[in-house]
């Protein structure tokens, strides 16, 4: 197939139907997450660890499958991630089936979902880093920051979808959401691997360039990539103790409260990629320059307080303000480097959230475990430097 006959919309249709899958099962996780460390007997300190680790894993592997990639094409990696992501799930949910039937004592629980944990996020990592590089290959440069856009709005339609979804099924069991979001790993694999066109202009089997992190061109999304994410993995991770502490709900109700949570703030940053992203027309550090305010009165609301209304009004506030940074951030990095370096700049970039969500988690906790204000006050004031510095930079030259 010649690169004038690529079925470009078919492309696009299929990569974001497999990241809203994608979405839903990141979002299931982190709804259910929380109440399920407490049923079996885990402080929340343990609980960020789990993810801290899983997230150290990914910030490790994302740069190599974003290489791996441009050498196997982004078709088979997406395969790789998808369907690994799928066995990884299992495997997580049968630990913690093991330990809430007495199989496991909390401290063997913690260390056999640790080591599930990273090994489901060995794999699992494959996804992201192929996607956006086969984003970046079917989208001129003047169409990089829109497509970006929808692969974020994309994996925020699967974050609606996905508490929604995992709330209802609850009510059976605190792990059903995480078999379902296997399911539904696996139908989007067979979808991708029926359905997804290859992308003509990859030259499989050339050794691919290696990117540092410091490479200048990308050095200022770096920085504002994981700092960003840190802070949005401090709240996603402890929003949920939040909730039930704040709110005194039990396990289940702890699920659907957070999770109605995650979908406003899911459809908040939905509207931000869907609407203000395709229609403003804005470069990348215009669009963080939008965001950081937004974050930042979120934060404050967050640490101020308790009330449900205005809990789920700071999560609807936070999502409104990823929205805005996340495609900036992505399109920035992607426009900074040439086409022949968009799977390394894809990995790179792509590592800077698992970066942020193994600090993130860890602080977090720890802090919430102290007063639980406190890690959206330590939040806050992280982002008011951020915000100065992102207000410090002029766009950079487009190179992709």
């Amino acid at each position: 197939m010649s690169p004038e006959n690529f079925p470009v919309q078919t492309g696009k249709r299929i990569l974001l139907f497999a990241l809203i899958a994608v979405g839903m099962g990141q979002t299931v996780l982190f709804a259910v997450l929380a109440p399920l460390g407490r049923e079996i007997g885990l402080l929340e300190v343990q609980v960020g660890a789990i993810i801290s680790a899983s997230s150290i894993t990914v910030f490790l592997c994302t740069p190599i499958w974003g290489r791996t990639s441009d050498r196997w094409g982004r078709k088979r990696v997406m395969l790789v991630g998808l369907f690994g992501y799928a066995m990884g799930t299992v495997l997580f949910a049968m630990v913690f089936k093991s330990a809430m039937e007495g199989f496991f004592i909390p401290v063997v629980a913690f260390i056999a979902l640790i080591v599930a944990r990273m090994m489901h996020a060995v794999v699992m990592s494959a996804t992201m880093p192929a996607a956006s590089a086969y984003m970046a290959d079917i989208t001129t440069v003047a169409e990089r920051t829109r497509g970006m856009g929808q692969v974020g709005a994309a994996n925020n339609v699967g974050a609606i979808l996905g508490p929604a979804l995992g709330g209802g099924l609850a009510v059976f069991s605190l792990l059903t959401p995480l078999w379902f979001s296997a399911a539904i790993a696996v139908f989007a694999g067979l979808i991708v691997w029926k359905f997804l066109p290859d992308v003509p202009r990859q030259v499989v089997g050339h050794r691919p360039p290696k990117m540092k992190r410091t490479d200048p061109r990308i050095l200022p999304f770096m920085i504002v990539g994981v700092t960003m994410f840190m802070g949005f993995a401090i709240v996603q991770q402890t929003m949920a103790f939040r909730f039930q502490d704040a709110l005194g709900l039990t396990g289940i109700e702890t699920a659907r409260t957070f999770g109605i949570g995650m979908m406003l703030s899911a459809g908040c940053s939905l509207f931000s990629q869907a609407i203000l992203v395709q229609h403003l027309d804005l470069k990348p550090f215009s669009l963080m320059k939008l965001a950081m305010p937004l974050l930042i009165i979120a934060f404050g609301i967050m640490a101020t307080f308790e009330s449900e209304l205005m809990l789920l009004g700071s999560m609807c506030m936070l999502g409104l303000g990823m929205g805005l940074a996340g495609p900036g951030f992505t399109a920035g990095a992607s426009l900074a480097v040439s086409p022949e370096e968009q799977g390394a700049v894809a990995g790179v970039a792509g590592s800077c959230g698992p970066l942020g969500f193994t600090i993130g988690p860890l602080v977090g906790t720890w802090l919430y475990s102290l007063q639980p204000e406190y890690p959206y006050i330590f939040t806050l004031v992280v982002y008011i430097p951020l915000l100065i510095f992102v207000l410090m930079q002029k766009e950079r030259p487009v190179h992709g």
